[in-house]
């Protein structure tokens, strides 16, 4: 067997076991630590401007790689989704994700640069992820434009990329069609895995306990002062004394 298909068979559960051993390690033995450390009391203006550009971005880009990835070229064609269209969607929406994304980073990393406590509290760990998830994003943008065409010739990831993706989970790997894929895809594809092998031991863990039951939960009832003496909730009537 080649050795580059011998590389793609391996390397991926590789960076796997990294994620779940080290994730279970960080929430096992540093739970305090278990946080994004923030700095919003240091500054406030760039954060509220960086960080939903980030965070917006990258879900969308998240979503954009589960369709692209999880799901067969023969179900979208199944309902009457052409290879042209797919390629028409996937251009726009990740070009812009993607930009935002790399805006909402730059500007954060602009942020930590310029801002002395900001700095102060940027660790070696937080510059090499920064570095890293940068890497990922600008090579996430150069692999959508070379898979659209709009750089050389186009390539259709979902014959190539896509099934060894999914080939990982099956435990059937095959690394063979990672060979087949164009070198910007191949080193896309390698950044991101080295991006999850350091997930754990950095701040990006904190996305593993998003409150995600804040969207479940009951809704919040709140009393006024004179009514919490009283003991009514608010928009409740009054008790009449003697009857119904």
């Amino acid at each position: 067997m080649d050795a580059g298909a011998i590389f793609w068979d391996i390397v991926p559960y590789v960076s796997l076991a990294i994620l779940v051993v080290g994730t279970w390690w960080r929430y096992r033995y540093d739970k305090f630590g278990w946080t994004t450390r923030s700095s919003q009391l240091y500054e406030s203006r760039l954060l509220r401007i960086g960080s939903p550009l980030f965070h917006f971005g990258i879900l969308v880009v998240i979503v954009g790689h589960i369709i692209g990835l999880v799901i067969p070229q023969s179900w979208t064609a199944a309902v009457g989704m052409s290879q042209h269209t797919y390629h028409i969607q996937a251009i726009t929406l990740g070009t812009v994700a993607g930009l935002s994304t790399l805006a909402g980073v730059i500007l954060l990393i602009y942020r930590r640069r310029t801002n002395g406590p900001v700095f102060s509290a940027t660790t070696v760990n937080d510059k090499v992820m920064y570095l890293v998830l940068v890497a990922a994003i600008v090579a996430g943008l150069a692999t959508t434009f070379i898979g659209a065409g709009v750089i050389g010739e186009e390539h259709n990831y979902r014959e190539t990329v896509s099934p060894w993706f999914r080939s990982i989970w099956i435990l059937q790997p095959r690394g063979d069609l990672m060979v087949e894929a164009p070198l910007s895809f191949q080193i896309h594809t390698m950044i991101g895995l080295v991006l999850f092998a350091l997930w754990p031991f950095t701040r990006l863990v904190h996305a593993f306990s998003a409150p995600i039951g804040y969207l479940f939960r009951p809704y919040v009832v709140y009393r006024g002062r004179d009514e919490a003496r009283t003991g009514q909730l608010m928009g409740s009537q009054p008790r009449r004394r003697g009857g119904w």
